[in-house]
Parts: C-alpha cells; sequence; structure tokens
C-alpha cells in the first residue's frame, strides 16, 4: 500500500488525505504551520513512497525533500493533470499552489499505484 505524505504550508491537507485513502493509499498530514518544510523530513520517517506539497509559490517544500534528501520532484503545479504527468515521469514528491482537493490525492494515487503497482 502506497503512503502518502502531505504537507501543507498552512497545515491544511485533510481533503487531499481523503482522496488518498479513498484510491487505497495511507495518508500522513504533517499538522502545523509550515508543514511543507518538513515532508522530506516526515517521508524519511515513516518511510513514504510519494510526497504531495503545498504553498503559494507550490514548491519550497518539494525543493526542500528533493535537495536534503535526494527525491525526485516537480513543483509549481496548479492542476491534478501537472500532477499526473509529473508521476508517470518517475517524480514522487510533488509541489502544488494551495489545492486541498480530494481529487487532487485519490487522482495521484491512483496514477502512483497504476505506476508502480503498489
Amino acid at each position: 500500500m502506497v503512503k502518502v505524505v502531505i504537507a501543507d504550508r498552512l497545515g491544511k491537507g485533510q481533503n487531499v488525505a481523503k482522496g488518498v485513502e479513498a484510491a487505497g493509499g495511507v495518508a500522513v498530514v504533517v499538522p502545523g504551520m509550515g508543514a511543507d518544510m518538513r515532508l522530506g523530513d516526515v517521508m524519511q520517517k515513516e518511510n513514504a513512497e510519494m510526497g504531495i506539497s503545498f504553498c503559494g509559490s507550490g514548491g519550497a517544500g518539494a525543493l526542500t525533500a528533493s535537495t536534503k534528501y535526494g527525491y525526485p520532484e516537480r513543483h509549481g503545479m496548479r492542476s491534478i493533470e501537472e500532477g499526473v504527468t509529473a508521476i508517470n515521469e518517475g517524480k514522487t514528491v510533488l509541489g502544488f499552489g494551495f489545492m486541498d482537493q480530494e481529487e487532487l490525492g485519490r487522482r495521484l494515487t491512483e496514477a502512483f499505484i497504476k505506476k508502480y503497482g503498489k
């Protein structure tokens, strides 16, 4: 089962988590303000396969996770389709603008499972 860490600058992410779980994944929501900057740390601690970061620019948490731990990332995304494409291209850390949507979590998790068979 795929484990997905969700880290939102404003401490949100509960709707994305519902979508991850609806697709058969396990969601870990990082609590608190500035959670996006802890994405990589929590992915390491939880042994997670995928991370989703949200902030105004759509990049800070994803870039930090990539720089610190070497996760392949794409940031600055503003649509679900961009995220699905990034997964299909081998990215496991995804940075978005604020998009706490259940459909985002569901579709990204489905794409990850389809690609990696988890």
